[in-house]
């Protein structure tokens, strides 16, 4: 078997693998339940890559051919909002706002899976899923008033018309973003075929070349063997280092802006990277992300040295968006956050940042403030520990989606 063929098909089934580990992982928390509310609390840090600009909810949707489950927004003026529902490959079914839903940003949405004909409540606007479960992410920005976006979080709710049957997900065996899974992923190929559809341009073929190299691995110990060290040893590193250096495009060390995030169409390596990286990511037109583990010079953050990340006065990033910014740091292995004696993760447009007498903006990185930088545009880093900054840019403005706006390049302070 050809190493593309087999590359291909690996990371094809990884992206799904990634979701399946993440539905597994959230089973496991405190209280859980399907077609249940969680409302994270403000600063909540206990996840992926967390967003400490918003009150964030979120909520594993499952549907049958004869139950929906009634999605309620509410009204929300004057902040950033969305109630964002995924598929169980990574894709954006649909944002609710008044941005992509004008005609209805608030209100009754019967979520329902597709060709069913369950009976609907007045009033409720149908949308179908692409399987019998989804993921729904809802945020709604704090914009210096914690008080009200916590009112209004609360206000977001799921209600199932009746007991869907929910079956549970495929029983994969769980791995961590150091060690990814290896051959063993094959052997379950069709249990994550048949668990959720995936709407890619390229589903039948890539499915049909994960079984050909399955049926490679199941056809004798010493092909196991040979697929499980090319995984480990070659498309692995391979694929890791196209996550940072490949997978969008890259400036002055960040990477990001990659178009078809959200809708891949028949991207399946970006869709893999994204699931990988920064699991349920929006479509470009809610967020765009840039993301960096290197320097200017191309060196890898680390976090017992300093940096500094120097916005001009005419490229701040307020000027790029059109609801809000922030930067975050973490951990560059599980991309979790990073504990410091501040309990400073992120900084956004509600911080208090100072600005140069020039009016651009420094901030800076390390493990103590860089010489220069108000202790107030500080970003702690661990030393010893590797890590990666995201900026997020949401709802951003055209600059950003047609690639003249980018951060700059971070630049070791002395």
């Amino acid at each position: 078997m050809d190493s593309k063929t087999l590359s291909d098909a690996y990371i094809y089934l990884l992206g799904r693998g990634l979701v399946v580990r993440q539905e597994r992982m959230d089973r496991e928390g405190e209280g859980f339940a399907y077609n249940q509310v969680k409302y994270n609390p403000l600063g909540s840090a206990d996840f992926v890559n967390p967003n400490f600009d918003v009150a964030y909810l979120e909520a594993w949707v499952a549907v049958d051919d004869a139950q929906a489950v009634v999605l309620d927004v509410p009204e929300v003026k004057g902040r950033y909002y969305t109630a964002q529902i995924l598929d169980e490959w990574g894709e954006v079914i649909a944002n609710i706002n008044e941005r992509t839903f004008p005609s209805k940003p608030f209100g009754a949405f019967a979520l329902t899976k597709p060709g069913s004909s369950p009976k609907l409540p007045a009033g409720a606007t149908r949308i179908d899923l692409h399987s019998s479960k989804a993921k729904l992410l809802g945020r709604v920005e704090l914009k210096g008033d914690p008080d009200g976006a916590l009112a209004l979080q609360k206000q977001f709710k799921l209600t199932a018309q009746g007991t869907p049957a929910i079956a549970p997900p495929p029983d994969i065996t769980m791995f961590d973003n150091v060690a990814l899974a290896g051959a063993e992923l094959f052997d379950v190929a069709e249990a994550l075929f048949a668990s959720a559809l995936d709407v890619s341009p390229h589903a039948a073929q890539m499915q049909q070349q994960v079984r050909a190299v399955a049926a490679h691995v199941a056809s004798s110990p010493a092909a196991r063997e040979a697929v499980d060290k090319e995984i480990r040893e070659k498309i692995v590193p391979a694929f890791k280092e196209f996550v940072f250096t490949k997978a969008a495009p890259e400036h002055d060390g960040w990477v990001g802006a990659a178009p078809g995030v959200g809708n891949f169409g028949v991207d399946y390596w970006l869709r893999t990277t994204v699931n990988y990286g920064g699991i349920w990511a929006n479509t470009m037109d809610e967020a765009i992300y840039f993301t960096s583990n290197r320097d200017g010079e191309g060196q890898r953050l680390d976090g017992g040295k300093s940096y500094v990340l120097h916005f001009p006065a005419d490229r701040l990033p307020e000027t790029a968006v059109d609801a809000y910014w922030s930067v975050i740091l973490v951990d560059a292995t599980d991309y979790r956050v990073v504990k410091n004696p501040l309990n400073r993760f992120n900084l956004n447009n509600q911080s208090p940042l100072q600005k140069e007498a020039d009016g651009s903006l420094k901030i800076g990185v390390g493990p103590k403030a860089p010489a220069g930088v108000p202790e107030s545009n500080w970003l702690p880093s661990a030393d010893g520990k590797a890590f990666s900054l995201t900026l997020r840019t949401y709802v951003p403005k055209a600059v950003v989606k047609q690639g003249d706006w980018t951060p700059p390049a971070l630049l070791r302070a002395e």
